[in-house]
């Protein structure tokens, strides 16, 4: 994995899958003049966070679960914190899916529960889709995909599925941001290069987003699209995870449906 401080230039390749096409890389508008970074000292919020976690039974081998209710993931779900998990953002280590989810639950909650946003931004488990259970049953894993575009309705109109996507055994995190009703991927990585990195995560959603779109007789009047975005550059090997969740967070706050 791998953290960065800032705007890069970025390296664009081209494919031409049988169903695909490039579009130009384009850049992320920023929501504040503020640059994702966790290089320097601690914060004070971070500190007087990482103080009560301290007085607190969690840093004792407790567990705390965090119920999650279906507007989140489609289904109910349960996120269990433990001391480690705190650790990683106290220490500025590698985010595990447990951090990834449970701030995904905290954007939900606070920026679209009971708004219009709910309705245009929906949030894919990260711990269903990965390159782990891709390897082991594409099939099923695409499956899991196409029910959890079921769930929120026809899809005719734009909105956005987020899939933060790891490449396994702890490994590099990126965005995928899926338009069903336009046929539109785009892609966020904070690193350089594409999707064809991960050809099974590509050959996956792809398949899926048909078969959905199959299901629902809707017609396909154009190929799907892959949009390799461009975004700020992790400088490390700690920092894609964060970078990922500032990627949502901005987007959403932003409400913008299609990534500049």
């Amino acid at each position: 994995m791998v953290r960065d401080t800032g705007y890069s230039n970025e390296v664009r390749t081209k494919t031409n899958p049988k169903y695909q096409k490039e579009v130009p890389g384009q850049m992320l508008d920023k929501a504040s003049k503020e640059i994702p970074t966790t290089s320097g000292t601690k914060s004070q919020i971070m500190m007087c966070l990482e103080k009560m976690v301290e007085e607190s039974d969690i840093m004792h081998g407790a567990i705390r679960s965090v119920d999650m209710d279906e507007g989140v993931f489609g289904i109910a779900h349960s996120e269990l914190i433990a001391k480690e998990d705190m650790q990683q953002l106290f220490e500025h280590e590698e985010l595990g899916i447990a951090v990834i989810h449970t701030y995904i639950w905290y954007m939900y909650d606070t920026l679209m529960r009971g708004t219009e946003l709910c309705n245009r931004f929906n949030f894919i488990a990260a711990s269903r889709i990965n390159t782990m259970f891709i390897t082991k049953n594409p099939t099923s894993v695409m499956n899991e995909l196409v029910d959890r575009f079921m769930v929120a309705g026809d899809n005719t109109t734009p909105s956005l599925y987020f899939l933060p996507f790891n490449s396994g055994n702890g490994g590099h995190w990126v965005l995928v941001a899926m338009d069903l009703s336009r046929l539109m991927v785009y892609y966020l990585d904070s690193l350089p290069g594409n999707w064809s990195k991960y050809p099974s995560m590509k050959k996956t959603v792809d398949a899926a987003i048909l078969k959905f779109r199959s299901k629902k007789n809707y017609r396909n009047r154009k190929d799907i699209t892959w949009v390799r975005v461009q975004c700020p550059q992790q400088n490390n090997s700690i920092d894609c995870g964060f970078f990922v969740l500032r990627f949502m967070r901005d987007i959403i706050a932003l409400n913008r449906i299609d990534i500049p």
